[in-house]
């Protein structure tokens, strides 16, 4: 089952757009071009000294935001950025890639090589002033997001094409090992960002196929929606009753791009989304 084609939402193009994020205070659409170390948003933008890739909100003019180095508060009002923690700092070859924050109001974020090389990246989650690694040996870190209830998170190594489910515990925690929830290998599809809706559809953006696929609470498969870019790569609910679809593509890896390559875009009135959950300090 499809369903019509996203539209851009702007003239704004990506080399390696992700972080797609609807901030709920200040009802506005934020997004990051990683490569371009940018931060967008439709009626500014950000550029920062070094690579920058996910955010989660803290109030209406501070988000917490990962980079190559660090977890930092980034103030809106006036482009400023204070280190809250050190993100693999000491090692050169990996910066971060998706993130979210989670219903207790931590963080998760994760790592990836700059050169791509297997298993140098992990997951990680920033609670009450700890940053603990949850997860090693990831290739390509994505499809970080969190069910309705708060009792479990998802998350994939794209190369491996299993978007992974894990129990939490009260403070958010894994409480038990991932076990497959969705298995995309037979069908070579590539499982890139996600974010699950308030009914527990899980959206997950498949880099290469150019689209976004719902699957329902127990994994099935229910509908996409037809991205007209292939390099499809993290999508988020936003607009009025959280009931667009927003997703971010990118220029990365496409030997002759073309007009809409790296374009953000948006499809109207398709669901119900759950609200982004706040980062604690």
């Amino acid at each position: 089952m499809g369903r019509s084609a996203m539209t851009p939402l702007n003239a704004t193009r990506c080399e390696l757009g992700e972080g797609a994020f609807w901030h709920p205070e200040r009802a506005e659409f934020f997004w990051f071009d990683i490569t371009a170390s940018t931060l967008h948003a439709l009626a500014q933008s950000w550029t920062f000294d070094e690579m920058v890739s996910a955010a989660g909100w803290i109030d209406r003019d501070r988000m917490l935001m990962a980079s190559e180095t660090r977890l930092a508060v980034f103030d809106l009002r006036d482009g400023t950025l204070r280190t809250l923690c050190a993100l693999e700092a000491d090692t050169a070859t990996t910066r971060s890639n998706d993130g979210r924050a989670d219903p207790q109001g931590g963080f998760w974020i994760g790592t990836m090589s700059k050169r791509h090389q297997k298993g140098a990246g992990s997951i990680w989650r920033w609670h009450e002033g700890e940053l603990r690694r949850l997860f090693s040996g990831i290739s390509i870190p994505n499809a970080i997001c969190f069910a309705p209830d708060g009792r479990s998170a998802c998350f994939t190594d794209t190369p491996t094409r299993i978007i992974q489910r894990v129990p939490l515990d009260a403070q958010g925690w894994p409480a038990g090992q991932p076990v497959p929830f969705i298995d995309l290998r037979a069908d070579e599809l590539n499982p890139d960002g996600a974010v699950f809706d308030a009914a527990g559809t899980l959206w997950v953006a498949q880099w290469g196929a150019g689209r976004v696929a719902a699957h329902g609470p127990d994994g099935t498969f229910l509908q996409a929606v037809t991205v007209p870019a292939p390099h499809t790569s993290c999508p988020a609910f936003g607009g009025p009753g959280l009931r667009d679809l927003y997703c971010t593509t990118a220029r990365e890896g496409r030997q002759n791009p073309h007009a809409l390559d790296g374009a953000t875009f948006c499809v109207r009135g398709i669901g119900r989304g759950q609200a982004e959950h706040r980062v604690l300090l």
